[in-house]
């Protein structure tokens, strides 16, 4: 598994899991808060004759409401790991510049640094948004990979320290995408469709309330009255925000068309279609249809291990909530008017009984053709398969 040149042992990959990942994970279990990763915390495995080249510069940056904890890493040219500072800014516009001047003046100015960082909820933003503006070079990752990581790592103490290290571990071992924020239309879109969710579950609270005291032996007539307005408030706001979109998207040609063809599948709305498009940036960053389901949460897992070990294949739900929430309507009505999505229903149900189940997987076709129809830029064809003899459910052309 190895050949020797000029004196310097070369492990394949494989080798290199195994013999860097094992002390990896000894020496980030002896973590302790406050410890210093400069000098005696060296994730050095072996050390090979000459001089040894950096390759790679990553930032890890474990994001709270108030403060980055920051982790800087390095690779060897001998895929050697080394995590050598850390310190704690806080999460404001004068610390981001004290955080990038202390990465300059730390880092191999002549190889870029990659700022590495989880997903957390709204607190990630500012910062992702200032180091693009500056040009930097941002990946920024949901939670799911970086726990699912962690468990590799076999970390006992969990603090935002080592947080940060296994970030930083994971931009060094992994080639990651750049991040590009939204536009500014997609991103206003996003805002107003989750303001509008938002809306819809307070309303649907408020509805509960109104059932719950009108079904008491004497009710409140004043508490009722506030929670009809409430309703009422909400019905209104709903409508505004829906108004603001119908403007924004007929103000853009470009995504009114996409809307129109989007909506030419079954069971799938205008507000879907504008939903879809501000979750996914116009699926900017999205490959394939496979990806698309993943960051939706619509993939299946499953646990199997021999004869005795078989769960029940599931889906993964670590993905956009909205984008995954968008689909259960769509395709409930497309199960009811739509010939093909019934029978694929039909099927599911007949095959294992559960209902919810095969509602899920119409939400991932339905997800899908929305990709297919959104790369193609042609509109469904209910006809296709009488056409061409096809059992499938998709467009000729797979944009994949």
């Amino acid at each position: 598994m190895f050949s020797r040149r000029n004196g310097l042992t070369l492990f394949y990959l494989f080798e290199f899991e195994q013999n860097v990942r094992n002390p990896t994970r000894r020496s980030i279990q002896n973590i302790q808060p406050g410890d210093k990763t400069k000098g005696d915390f060296s994730l050095f495995i072996f050390k090979l004759n000459g001089m040894k080249r950096t390759v790679k510069q990553v930032a890890g940056i474990d994001v709270s409401q108030k403060e980055l904890v920051v982790c800087l890493g390095r690779m060897y040219d001998n895929w050697t790991p080394e995590l050598y500072a850390s310190k704690t800014f806080p999460n404001t516009e004068k610390g981001f510049d004290a955080f990038v001047q202390w990465v300059n003046k730390l880092s191999d100015t002549g190889l870029t640094v990659r700022y590495v960082m989880e997903a957390t909820g709204v607190y990630h933003e500012s910062l992702a948004y200032c180091l693009h503006k500056q040009g930097l070079e941002v990946s920024i990752l949901l939670p799911n990979k970086i726990s699912n990581y962690v468990r590799t790592l076999e970390v006992k103490t969990v603090t935002d320290k080592t947080a940060s290290e296994a970030i930083a571990l994971f931009g060094l071992e992994r080639k990651l995408d750049n991040w590009k924020p939204a536009s500014p239309l997609y991103k206003k879109l996003r805002q107003l469709t989750r303001e509008r969710d938002q809306l819809v579950q307070a309303r649907t609270s408020a509805k509960n309330q109104l059932h719950a005291e009108q079904s008491e032996a004497e009710p409140n007539k004043s508490t009722v009255a506030r929670v009809k307005k409430q309703i009422t408030l909400f019905n209104k706001q709903e409508q505004e925000i829906k108004d603001e979109l119908a403007v924004l998207v007929k103000q853009n040609e470009t995504v009114k068309q996409k809307v129109a063809l989007i909506t030419s599948i079954p069971g799938v709305g205008s507000l879907t279609a504008v939903t879809v498009l501000a979750e996914t940036n116009g699926f900017e960053l999205i490959r394939n249809k496979r990806q698309l389901t993943s960051y939706a949460g619509l993939d299946v897992k499953e646990k199997q291990s021999g004869t005795s070990v078989k769960g029940k294949p599931r889906i993964s739900k670590k993905g956009n909530r909205f984008l995954r929430k968008s689909m259960h309507l769509p395709a409930l009505a497309a199960i009811r008017h739509d010939e093909r999505f019934k029978t694929v229903f039909t099927r599911l149900v007949s095959k294992h009984g559960i209902k919810m189940k095969a509602a899920v997987a119409v939400q991932r076709k339905l997800l899908e053709l929305i990709y297919i129809v959104y790369k193609t830029e042609k509109q469904y064809d209910k006809e296709y398969l009488k056409k061409s003899g096809s059992n499938k459910m998709l467009l000729p052309e797979q944009a994949d």
